[in-house]
């Protein structure tokens, strides 16, 4: 026993940061970004909350399944953060969509989403659930340095939600975590404390680019190895590779020292930048409701972030596409 995706739901903020906009507010151009990165524009939040993005996945997917919140076993979120500290996101999703069931958060930055679906499976395989409710979204526009032109042009607001149910269809999952702080961080900030005596940091994000870079490439290609030839496949038995979407450099790399042909890989970073642990399930959407994934499909998934964690896995696509706009 494992599962099944039953349906997604996306949900992205209304505004639209270009790159020109950009280009206003630090040392960059249009040329510039998208030749390094791929990226031509991504979504920040003004209006909305974090809340109100899980929220909109969740019902738009339930809906994608035809799953009602009231036959929901459990609830995931994957996210750095939320309005709160406390309560969780997940509750607060449970709250706003009216379902009853425990709720609760899973942060591997931007491997969430797989993350999620092996807390899921572990569930299933107990038979625990029947129904369950992943939602993965970060707010990254309110931890990012905006003085800062090698990380500011590369993240965007957003994700993604997806309901399992009972089947067969996850066919591998591995996950990886090695810790470091050296090379990708968000501190915490401000500290009440009065008894506090380390130096306080700002909450923004500090990351090395091209240690970054050299990692992302080979925890894309050897997660997708290791997900496909534990699930007894071979690289030409993929129909799609959905990948985390960073930078374009890092997937054609991957693709190359996969063999897989680039036609395969989805992507959507030109419109979205990287949106961590929503960037998996945002493409996932996308290509279902593209009409991309046809039933029976053979999908590999991959992720790389902050911890610094990987995750991948190996599904099988058994549902009919939705072919519909959110």
């Amino acid at each position: 026993m494992s599962f099944s995706i039953l349906g997604t739901g996306k949900a992205v903020p209304d505004y639209i940061l270009t790159n020109d906009e950009l280009s206003t507010m630090v040392e960059t151009n249009d040329e510039w970004i998208k030749t390094r990165t791929g990226i031509e524009e991504r979504r920040v939040c003004r209006n909305e909350t974090l809340t109100e993005l899980t929220v909109r996945a969740a019902k738009n997917a339930l809906e994608d399944a035809g799953v009602a919140p009231s036959q929901l076993d459990l609830i995931i979120c994957s996210t750095m953060r939320g309005e709160n500290i406390t309560p969780s996101p997940a509750c607060m999703i449970q709250k706003e969509i009216g379902a009853d069931c425990p709720a609760f958060d899973v942060n591997a930055a931007c491997s969430g989403f797989i993350y999620a679906l092996d807390v899921a499976d572990g569930y299933f395989v107990r038979k625990k659930v029947r129904y369950v409710l992943i939602v993965s979204m970060d707010n990254l526009s309110n931890i990012i340095d905006w003085k800062d032109r090698s990380t500011c042009v590369l993240f965007g607001d957003g994700g993604a939600a997806a309901v399992l149910g009972e089947g067969e269809d996850l066919l591998s999952v591995n996950l990886t975590a090695s810790g470091n702080d050296e090379v990708l961080r968000i501190p915490h900030g401000t500290n009440s404390s009065p008894f506090y005596e380390h130096e306080e940091e700002k909450a923004v994000l500090h990351m090395a680019g091209s240690e970054v870079y050299k990692f992302a490439v080979n925890a894309m290609s050897s997660g997708i190895k290791k997900a496909v030839a534990d699930a007894g496949l071979t690289e030409a038995d993929v129909d799609h590779v959905i990948p985390h979407q960073a930078n374009i450099r890092i997937i054609n790399a991957s693709a190359k020292n996969l063999g897989i042909d680039r036609s395969r890989f989805f992507c959507n970073v030109s419109h979205y930048g990287n949106t961590s642990s929503g960037s998996v399930p945002l493409a996932l959407d996308e290509a279902n409701r593209s009409g991309v994934l046809k039933k029976g499909d053979i999908i590999a998934m991959c992720a790389f972030g902050a911890g610094l964690t990987t995750g991948s896995c190996v599904i099988r696509w058994s549902k009919d596409s939705s072919v519909q706009a959110e």
